[in-house]
């Protein structure tokens, strides 16, 4: 390991912490997340942003709710939710990570109410252009430059076939649907043979518990198949900790997540107990690889060092401060914005390596400055950085269409 700035990790929280004690806040900054069982990252990162600026409810600043378990089927639930927080008078910034369908909706009605409330989308499920129209910056896990690195990461951690696991709602996504088409290329292109198996929907009648059990079920017949020099990969959080769970005790490469943190299926998988650890991303790591390297997937296994989810609440919280405060720029779209959100990673993320972009469409050509992608390193558990936030991506990926077949 080579983090030197493990107790430095939530230093940010030292610095901020108590803001709401001495006085009101000025103004309130509201953040929907996922429940605990959905996106447990995304939920801590609110928490974190409570800690440091104070609940709105006891003078800070912060106002969290949560989106239901089942939004796609409860979206007018979740529009009410957002656009409840446009009642607040002193709201000026809403946060919604994941930006899961009906934000877009959401975010036009509050436009129609309050012009004033600056508007942040994470990891939209909505299409680039719909979220676009609506907020005022959407952020996204870079799904351009992930497409060719992460099969890139799996040829460097020894992979020669690449699995990706997924299902037709997901796959309907333009950001996950291209992602796909862009890693099946990349594959072709890095001689990896590149194979799609589906899984069941979480969210379809099945639930949870029938999605996860039917990656556990499989994978000894997909190991078998494919080999122990498979790479697998599923866009979906609630398969990946059973898929972790069988690479460790099977073989096989896991690269990274579709959302990834050390908290992204491990402790589940592995039965780590991370209580004590709690919000020490560096602990947290070093305690990760300690279990996938005494369960003998050392070397195989990978993540962020810090977490997506966690990390993207957070920022995309304190970016909107900053702007609100004056000390960002208001020139959105900007290089200086970009730069100013690239900031906003760095600061919850010490020792971690950022990279950041604005999406390019791939028919038009022309870059979307509302729309920003952002990938971070991949760190081999029991091994080191793979160097892939600093690969220049061929430009070729950027002019991919999602094709039908990566539906």
């Amino acid at each position: 390991m080579k983090f030197k700035v493990a107790l430095l990790a939530m230093l940010v929280c030292a610095l901020f912490a108590g803001y709401a004690a001495a006085e009101e806040a000025p103004f309130h900054i509201g953040i929907m997340t996922g429940t605990v069982s959905q996106s447990e990252d995304d939920l801590r990162g609110a928490e974190l942003m409570i800690k440091m600026y104070g609940d709105s409810a006891n003078g800070g600043m912060i106002t969290h709710i949560t989106y239901p378990d089942n939004f796609p089927s409860e979206q007018e639930t979740t529009i009410s939710q957002i656009v409840g927080l446009a009642d607040d008078p002193k709201m000026k910034v809403i946060v919604v990570n994941q930006a899961v369908p009906g934000t877009a909706e959401a975010f036009r009605r509050v436009r129609e109410k309050r012009s004033d409330i600056l508007l942040l989308a994470g990891e939209p499920h909505e299409d680039p252009g719909v979220i676009s129209e609506a907020a005022d910056i959407a952020t996204h896990t870079d799904h351009i430059g992930r497409g060719y690195t992460i099969p890139l990461g799996a040829q460097k951690m020894g992979a020669k076939t690449f699995i990706h696991i997924s299902f037709p709602r997901h796959m309907s996504y333009e950001t996950l649907g291209l992602r796909r088409a862009i890693m099946e290329e990349a594959c072709k292109d890095l001689g990896i043979k590149f194979v799609f198996e589906t899984a069941p929907d979480p969210t379809s009648d099945v639930g949870m518990a029938g999605a996860q059990q039917y990656i556990l079920e499989n994978m000894p017949a997909w190991i078998e198949k494919y080999g122990k020099d498979a790479a697998f990969f599923c866009t979906n959080d609630g398969h990946t900790e059973p898929l972790l769970r069988q690479v460790a005790a099977l073989g096989g490469y896991f690269v990274e997540a579709d959302l990834p943190s050390p908290l992204m299926g491990y402790p589940g998988a592995l039965g780590i107990d991370l209580s004590k650890e709690q919000g020490d991303w560096p602990a947290i790591l070093k305690k990760v690889e300690e279990a996938v390297v005494k369960a003998g997937g050392g070397g195989r296994m990978g993540t962020w060092a810090y977490s997506w989810g966690y990390t993207t609440t957070a920022a995309l919280a304190e970016y909107g401060k900053r702007y609100v405060e004056g000390t960002f720029t208001n020139k959105l779209g900007s290089a200086q914005a970009l730069r100013e959100m690239r900031t906003a990673y760095d600061e919850f993320c010490p020792g971690a390596h950022w990279g950041a972009s604005y999406f390019t469409d791939a028919v038009s050509g022309v870059k979307n400055t509302k729309f920003i992608l952002l990938r971070q390193d991949t760190y081999v558990l029991g091994g080191d950085y793979l160097g892939l936030a600093d690969v220049e991506i061929p430009e070729k990926y950027f002019h991919i269409r999602m094709t039908p077949a990566s539906n």
